[in-house]
């Protein structure tokens, strides 16, 4: 008998435990657009599908939603008896139904509103719950039907209704997924929501060989947004299971709150240029064969244009809708370096309307494009190029002017040619405002360098794979884009090379760069929305846009906001990026006369060495000069004068900067403000800067620094001027360091120092002559 009972006990003890090392479960139970879907090429997805992606993986998920079922023959089919086989006590079961209870003319399926499909719910709720389980309803997610005037149409009658009422009955935690989904399509509008849906034409997928218009199933990109909102409503009504909702990289969002991007697709069909007379030779100009091939893929439907391996010299290329173009391993399209080559065009330029030569790869008011593969091009930016003498070894200044053009009255600059030269000695060159047009530019056509690649008013963008390199100007320029994707791109220009950008997305929406190198000679990384009167009368921001996984060589900055953002920036989110040489690591900068704000930017996890400028910079005041000024060169400040507050007054707000580490840079952190608007609501966290000096902060408002470790040559490590709420909280600093802070100027006030030894320091803080009425506070 004692045998036994010990048995027993074992046996229950050891059940005891594996419930405790079970994982928590979810169990999900409806119709189509919740349930998984096969990824055989097929384009659709359940909500429930993407879900995973928005729980931390503690949470065990168990989708037993089937294309469709209603609550009747879920029921009927037993699987809902199977589920409950399943559930443990504690665990969730969400439940929606609703599109396929609503067919009356199918009575395996069909659940009246007020009867079946009420008592159906009911049963679900009270049987999840008496396995100890804890239900959620969901209303059955709306169907894309727009009316004449724009507005959704109802299709779902009463039920959701019905599932209100069972919940408030019930008290059982409610998703108005109806509602929050009816307000998404809303907002997009009856065209734009469409990709939300499955609709796509012929021949892109062989699942759908005839295409499909499909207002009630999802696409990939409808499936993540629908799963968002379901993870929204989980927070919204306090649910305990979304205390296991994936943190992203940022402390402040979760990873359902981070952009969703659309990647473009293309139909199979492929279009070689060889077939349209293109020629490897590196002598036959193959512009004329290149967009021909595009032209024939297009007016086919589109797919993909091949440029095999071997040396393709072309002008001007015009990319066109549903076209992916695609450069094998070995294909180097090379740019012509004829400046006759490339007509002048109405573009813009630095967040201007001017007059520019064409860019060698060309897009306008295009949808669903992609440059692919593991080619090379080559935009033949020496031919235009001015270069200072300063920027080049003695031998290659020399071999410079051998090749002819000209130089500067000083001897310092050399120029490609005398239309090159002229461009210097107008004003504003090019700038539509200041009267250009495509008649008196000519005489100063090759000074109005192209950018590499521009695509403007373009949607579902993909750049992968390929090396872009030695551009006129900037390398990449997507303007007015959405859904814009970079990835595992290789971005190189002369470091000399003035204006030389990487990327620079400018007023673009809802994009990622990801996995990309970069090294050139100017802003590696690049966010811009336009540039004064002219940006902010356009008005549109640059935001929701991820950078990720990329690494920055030579550039004048690492990752970079401005100084063009008259139009607003905001919702950026960087994390996990290497600046290795960079003049300035992350370089926020700004002018009088910009106007536009910049916030909520979120930045986590950059590493940085050999920064000959600052690490972290808030700077308005950009002057349009090399960070890093050449030997000889001045870098002053003008005088910080209060001016009045105007459209044109911009505005840094809403940064959280963590886990930053640089090893040697010129300053660690430098905030700059302007006296009548300053640097504010500034959050960085966890940094570790060896620098020669350290902390600098000029006009800044409301400014958290936090476990920072600063290692500075210099005796004074922190000054802060004309500060106010500014904490120091977890200051560590070198052995070097004889004054841990000096305040200056008659408007600092409310300085706290928190949790900081200053045991072995021979001054903690030093007041300036200037400093009037102002608060030091040393808080445990």
């Amino acid at each position: 008998m004692k045998k036994i009972l010990f048995v027993s006990f074992m046996l229950i003890l050891n059940c005891a435990f594996r419930a405790t090392e079970e994982k928590p479960a979810l169990f999900l139970i409806g119709d189509s657009t919740v349930s998984d879907k096969p990824l055989n090429g097929d384009p659709e997805r359940g909500w429930g599908q993407l879900i995973p992606d928005y729980f931390d993986h503690s949470l065990k998920i168990s989708n037993h939603a089937v294309n469709g079922r209603s609550t009747k023959s879920f029921i009927t089919e037993g699987r809902w008896a199977k589920v409950l086989e399943q559930i443990h006590p504690n665990d969730w079961v969400m439940i929606q139904f609703g599109h396929n209870d609503e067919k009356k003319s199918d009575t395996s399926r069909y659940a009246a509103p007020q009867t079946d499909y009420r008592h159906n719910l009911i049963r679900f709720v009270k049987e999840a719950r008496q396995k100890g389980a804890k239900p959620i309803l969901i209303t059955p997610v709306v169907r894309r039907k727009f009316d004449e005037n724009g507005k959704i149409q109802d299709t779902h009658g009463k039920y959701p209704a019905v599932v209100k009422s069972v919940a408030a009955e019930l008290q059982v935690p409610l998703i108005d997924l109806e509602q929050k989904s009816r307000d998404l399509l809303s907002q997009n509008g009856a065209e734009a929501s469409k990709k939300f849906y499955l609709w796509y034409e012929a021949g892109y997928f062989p699942t759908r060989p005839q295409g499909i218009k499909d207002d009630t199933h999802f696409s990939e990109y409808g499936a993540s947004n629908m799963a968002a909102l379901v993870m929204n409503g989980l927070r919204e009504i306090n649910s305990d299971l979304f205390r296991y909702a994936q943190k992203s990289a940022f402390q402040e969002k979760y990873a359902y709150e981070l952009p969703k991007i659309i990647t473009p697709v293309f139909r199979k069909d492929t279009f070689n240029i060889l077939s349209f007379g293109a020629k490897s030779d590196g002598i036959t100009l193959n512009t004329e064969a290149i967009n021909k091939a595009i032209t024939t893929c297009s007016k086919a439907g589109g797919g993909t244009v091949i440029i095999p391996e071997g040396f393709w010299l072309s002008g001007p290329i015009d990319l066109k809708s549903n076209i992916n173009l695609h450069l094998r391993k070995g294909a180097l399209l090379q740019f012509s370096n004829r400046f006759e080559d490339y007509p002048l065009i109405k573009t813009n330029w630095e967040g201007t309307e001017a007059i520019r030569c064409k860019s060698p790869v060309n897009g306008q008011d295009l949808e669903n494009i992609a440059i692919t593969g593991n080619g090379v091009i080559d935009g033949a930016g020496g031919t235009w190029r001015a270069v200072k003498k300063s920027k080049l070894t003695d031998s290659q200044w020399k071999d410079l002017i051998a090749t002819g053009g000209l130089l500067s009255a000083d001897k310092n600059t050399w120029y490609p040619s005398e239309k090159s030269f002229k461009g210097t000695t107008v004003d504003r060159p090019g700038v539509v405002a200041a009267g250009y047009n495509l008649q008196n530019s000519e005489e100063i056509k090759d000074y109005l360098r192209p950018n590499l690649l521009v695509f403007n008013h373009c949607t579902q963008v993909l750049l992968e794979g390929v090396t872009f390199q030695n551009s006129p100007a900037w390398c990449l320029h997507p303007l007015l884009c959405e859904h814009i994707t970079l990835k595992n791109l290789t971005v190189r220009n002369p470091w000399f090379a003035q204006n030389g950008d990487g990327v620079d997305l400018e007023s673009c929406r809802i994009g990622m760069i990801d996995q990309c190198t970069f090294d050139v000679g100017d802003d590696g990384i690049c966010i811009k929305s336009g540039k004064d009167a002219e940006g902010r009368k356009r008005g549109v921001p640059t935001e929701n846009i991820i950078v990720q996984n990329s690494t920055v060589f030579h550039a004048h900055g690492g990752f970079v906001i401005g100084s063009e953002m008259s139009g607003g920036v905001k919702n950026l989110f960087v994390s996990n990026c290497n600046f290795l040489g960079t003049d300035v690591g992350l370089r926020f900068k700004t002018a009088r006369g910009r106007g536009g704000v910049v916030e909520k930017i979120y930045v986590n996890g950059i590493n940085m060495t050999n920064i000959p400028g600052e690490a972290i910079l808030f700077d308005m005041y950009y002057m349009g000069k090399d960070p890093v000024p050449q030997s000889g060169e001045s870098n002053e400040l003008p005088v910080m004068k209060t001016e009045p507050l105007s459209e044109g007054t911009p505005k840094f707000k809403d940064f959280y900067v963590r886990n930053v580490v640089c090893k040697g840079a010129e300053t660690g952190i430098l905030v700059r403000g302007l006296p009548e608007m300053s640097v504010s609501d500034i959050l960085i966290e966890n940094a570790f800067l060896q620098s020669k000096k350290g902390l600098v902060c000029i006009e800044g408002e409301n400014i958290k620094f936090r476990n920072i470790t600063l290692i500075s040559q210099e005796n004074t490590l922190m000054q802060v001027q004309n500060g106010r709420n500014i904490e120091f909280d977890g200051i560590t600093f070198g052995s070097n360091t004889k004054v841990l802070l000096k305040i200056m100027g008659d408007r600092s006030g409310n300085i706290n120092l928190l949790n900081t030894d200053t045991s072995k320091l021979g001054k903690e803080v030093e007041f300036g002559e200037k400093v009037q009425n102002s608060v030091f506070s040393k808080k445990k």
